[in-house]
């Protein structure tokens, strides 16, 4: 008799694990992101922006998943935040974080974008923070701090004069362990380290290596979905004739667990 009633109570276990499976069906990241990148609310221009971001792909080798939290540093226009708000759901949360060196520095034009996802009310899981990077701590421990061409910035005369490494080691505090820090930014030459941050908003992406991995980051790899090689690194960010089609890396660190 026991044998039947364990046989029967195992038979029970499979299925509620099978009804439980089928009542939690597992979630396509690609469908997720397709859903992000048709979104109504999104800015033309912003659509415009996607044949040269490549969002999708960026967003994906991030591993940015529904349920995350996520941070974007230095949100500047929002391009990445609305992205980021539909790629994590209703159960996650985007910190569009404004450095307050930068909002203190620079056009307010500069990050219209970011506050403007704040006045409209439909993006119910961001919160549009500005922060001093120095000690840089978002409400609850992080997935994911999402850093697109800027981290060129943190060296800059707007961000008086900043102590990088103890930026670097804030991000890091942040994340949870196993977390990701995600760097898009504009290459400069080879080897010339932070010279070229302030007059062509680019830099060394060996620079960039050594400064996080400095904090505790592991580097883990490189998406080249971004890189041009037709770029020199000579010419500005914002010179039309390389505008939009710079050679960017695309760095996934990771906090170890």
């Amino acid at each position: 008799m026991q044998r039947y009633l364990v046989a029967g109570a195992a038979g029970l276990v499979l299925g509620a694990c099978a009804l439980a499976s089928a009542a939690v069906a597992p979630i396509d990241p690609s469908q997720v992101l397709s859903k992000a990148l048709g979104d109504p609310r999104r800015p033309a221009a912003d659509v415009a922006r996607d044949r040269l971001r490549h969002p999708a792909e960026v967003i994906a080798f991030a591993g940015v998943r529904p349920g995350d939290r996520v941070a974007d540093f230095f949100a500047g226009g929002g391009y990445y935040t609305r992205l980021l708000s539909d790629a994590v759901g209703p159960n996650g949360r985007v910190f569009a974080i404004i450095p307050a060196e930068m909002a203190r520095n620079c056009d307010p034009a500069e990050f219209a974008g970011a506050r403007q996802v704040a006045k409209e009310g439909s993006y119910r899981n961001v919160d549009v923070l500005t922060r001093p990077a120095l000690t840089f701590a978002p409400p609850r421990p992080l997935d994911v701090i999402w850093s697109s061409q800027n981290y060129h910035d943190l060296h800059d005369k707007e961000m008086d004069s900043p102590d990088v490494a103890a930026i670097d080691r804030a991000l890091y505090r942040a994340l949870k362990p196993g977390g990701v820090l995600l760097v898009i930014d504009h290459a400069a030459q080879p080897g010339s380290g932070i010279r070229d941050t302030q007059t062509l908003h680019r830099i060394d992406p060996a620079q960039i290596r050594r400064e996080v991995e400095a904090a505790g980051f592991v580097f883990e790899s490189e998406s080249r979905v971004l890189r041009n090689p037709a770029d020199d690194h000579a010419l500005k960010v914002f010179d039309p004739r390389i505008r939009g089609r710079t050679d960017q890396v695309v760095f996934k660190f990771r906090k170890p667990a």
